[in-house]
């Protein structure tokens, strides 16, 4: 077996044999889906670069690239477009997050069909954004009214959706009652044991809330959702709401492990009450509004994040970008800017760099040409592990029992 091989078996080990066995398969799908399921891979291939520590220590998200961005609905009931994936947030200079999301667009060209100069000109474009919006010092966001292009598209696409229509999408109705729709798609079933578990789980959260009746829980599934995460032990939960059965709400449960960026980063890590913790405290402050019901829970003696499921929820359709690159431009913008808001709002939480350090990292132009440079190498290694990944998947070293 290679090492790629060795390396992945290794980092998957443990998790859910049939999710995993769809990662595996995903995987093999293109450079730019084995490039989001290997976000451990890729910090571990990362060439030391001077480029990459000479910046300023920020909260990064850890996982950055194309199909992280998404819209969601905040606490505040309002709907925002933001970076919704934290799993692997930690601490570290500002251009690891970066090199991850041009070696992102490198790779997902073929996918998007984006020549190769129109892909290098959207990351000197990103990390003008980027830039800019650092040395601007003021972190801002994005909703509705703010958006504009392909983002705007997904505001006004949102607006015409329902709860209604949203369960009847992920669930069955049986007269007045709704069950989850276990289609092999987004829901596996659970056994009988795990069903018991959550219920109890839930109902011990319900007995701490002022409406316990809201989480009454009506019906469990293991969800089936993203490349990096599939196989980690994660569930939607169907629980009453405001009401059945068009006011049920839908709730993910998903286990925090830990950032597998932070091993690669010479930077110290404060030490976290749980994984789970971790992730939903860098998500709060890194977003400008967080999402409805996040939080850090225990289950089974372990961490996990805690969060609704909401109509608002869907990533830009990056493919319908038409063949006009200032349409796919401003989105890769918008992305730049968002990691740039997201690191001024964290500024000086735990020892990560203070705004007047971020605001001068702005204004500087020593690290762009370097970090395209440093992507281009990453693009040309992801393209080489893929394909010994894929020599490897096709000799079936990555079998559905999900042992490497």
């Amino acid at each position: 077996m290679s090492d790629i091989a060795k390396t992945i078996a290794s980092f998957n080990a443990g998790r859910d044999p049939e999710r995993l066995a769809m990662k595996y398969k995903a995987m093999r799908g293109s450079p730019f889906v084995f490039l989001r399921g290997t976000c451990h891979l890729f910090y571990e291939r990362l060439p030391r670069a001077k480029v990459l520590d000479d910046a300023p220590t920020v909260w990064i998200c850890g996982d950055m690239h194309l199909e992280n961005f998404g819209s969601y609905k905040g606490d505040n009931r309002l709907v925002y477009f933001d970076n919704n994936d934290f799993d692997e947030a930690c601490l570290a200079p500002s251009p690891y997050e970066l090199v991850r999301l041009l070696t992102s667009v490198l790779v997902g060209a073929a996918d998007l069909k984006l020549s190769r100069a129109q892909a290098l000109a959207l990351c000197h474009t990103a990390l003008d954004a980027y830039g800019a919006a650092l040395a601007f010092g003021k972190s801002r966001w994005i909703e509705a009214e703010l958006a504009t292009g392909m983002v705007r598209d997904l505001f006004d696409a949102l607006a015409s959706r329902t709860r209604a229509a949203h369960l009847d999408r992920r669930t069955v109705l049986k007269g007045k009652t709704r069950v989850l729709k276990v289609d092999g798609k987004k829901a596996l079933p659970v056994s009988d044991e795990q069903r018991e578990a959550v219920t109890q789980f839930m109902q011990k959260l319900a007995a701490s809330e002022p409406n316990p009746e809201f989480y009454r829980t009506l019906d469990v599934a293991r969800r089936i959702a993203g490349t990096g995460s599939l196989g980690v032990d994660r569930y939607v939960i169907l629980v009453e709401g405001k009401g059945s059965p068009d006011g049920n709400y839908l709730i993910d449960l998903k286990e925090a492990l830990p950032s597998s960026v932070s091993p690669h980063v010479n930077v110290t890590q404060p030490k976290w009450r749980s994984e789970a913790q971790r992730v939903v405290d860098v998500q709060q402050r890194n977003q400008a509004v967080s999402q409805a019901f996040l939080r850090a829970v225990d289950f089974n003696k372990r961490p996990y994040v805690l969060r609704s499921l909401q109509p608002s929820e869907d990533r830009v359709a990056l493919a319908d970008w038409d063949g006009k690159l200032p349409r796919l431009e401003e989105v890769i913008n918008s992305m730049a800017q968002l990691s740039a808001w997201a690191h001024l709002r964290s500024s000086g939480r735990q020892k990560s760099a203070i705004t007047d350090d971020l605001i001068a990292f702005g204004n500087r132009r020593d690290w762009q040409l370097p970090l395209i440079d440093l992507a281009t190498q990453c693009e040309t290694q992801v393209a080489a592990d893929w394909k010994t990944y894929c020599d490897a998947y096709d000799r079936g070293v990555f079998n559905p029992s999900g042992k490497g």
